[in-house]
């Protein structure tokens, strides 16, 4: 099962974009300000209209779907979200099981799976303007996994989380593309995209310009091409440091 995209551009901030993301793998988009990150993963969520190009979900003309089947099917963190309530955790994750309607059960069994993934089970009745910032973005990942989509999709998810909080979500990630979920997310720490990424897409200009295995797509000569740093990989495999 895939996320295809064909020759997507929007403006100028994606040129003729086009690329294949699949179920298992998790996949990193890199790339440094302004280089259309946010907008290519918001367009492959189906939330952006088009200049030219199309969207397919598992064959599937993304544009052309039922918007709930959609929601059930990926789920999107976007890189700042704002609420209008000050909800409880509980209920912000809640809010992630409106596409489906299977019952309360499952709904229940749904949102606890999701509050103890982001650890945050003990802060269930806690509205939201008590939680740090870390928190919050942990509260509001909930709201999308308890959705279960069979993709997600997220912005900058480690934003506001500390290096602890980081690594556990990077490793859940990890585990539910084991698990046969396609996960995206937009990472600006290239050590952690090639640790903790099967595939790593480069953006510059709104165009990929690297795509592939970390080790290939953030070598040194691509690091140095893009976001001109001169600078080399220190360690071993899953634990490499970006040296300068």
């Amino acid at each position: 099962m895939t996320i295809a995209a064909q020759d997507l551009t929007l403006g100028t901030r994606l040129r003729g974009v086009s690329l294949t993301l699949r179920q298992g793998e998790v996949t990193a988009i890199c790339g440094p300000n302004g280089a259309g990150k946010s907008s290519l993963l918001t367009a492959l969520a189906g939330l952006l209209p088009l200049s030219s190009g199309s969207v397919r979900l598992d064959g599937d003309l993304l544009a052309a779907l039922d918007p709930a089947d959609r929601a059930r099917r990926i789920g999107f963190l976007p890189q700042q979200a704002e609420l209008a309530w000050d909800l409880s955790v509980e209920v912000l994750a809640g809010l992630g099981r409106l596409p489906w309607n299977l019952g309360a059960e499952a709904d229940r069994a749904a949102i606890e799976r999701a509050l103890a993934d982001v650890q945050l089970s003990e802060y269930r009745k806690r509205p939201l303007s008590r939680l740090s910032g870390g928190e919050r973005a942990r509260a509001m990942l909930a709201r999308v996994l308890a959705g279960e989509p069979c993709w997600l999709l997220a912005d900058e998810p480690l934003a506001n989380l500390d290096l602890g909080h980081q690594l556990a979500l990077l490793g859940h990630f990890r585990k539910l593309a084991g698990q046969g979920l396609g996960v995206a997310l937009v990472l600006h720490d290239l050590a952690q995209a090639m640790n903790h990424a099967d595939r790593v897409v480069v953006l510059e200009g709104g165009a990929i310009v690297a795509d592939g295995p970390p080790a290939t797509a953030l070598a040194a000569d691509v690091i140095e091409r893009v976001w001109g740093v001169r600078a080399r990989w220190l360690g071993d495999a899953g634990q490499h440091a970006l040296s300068t």
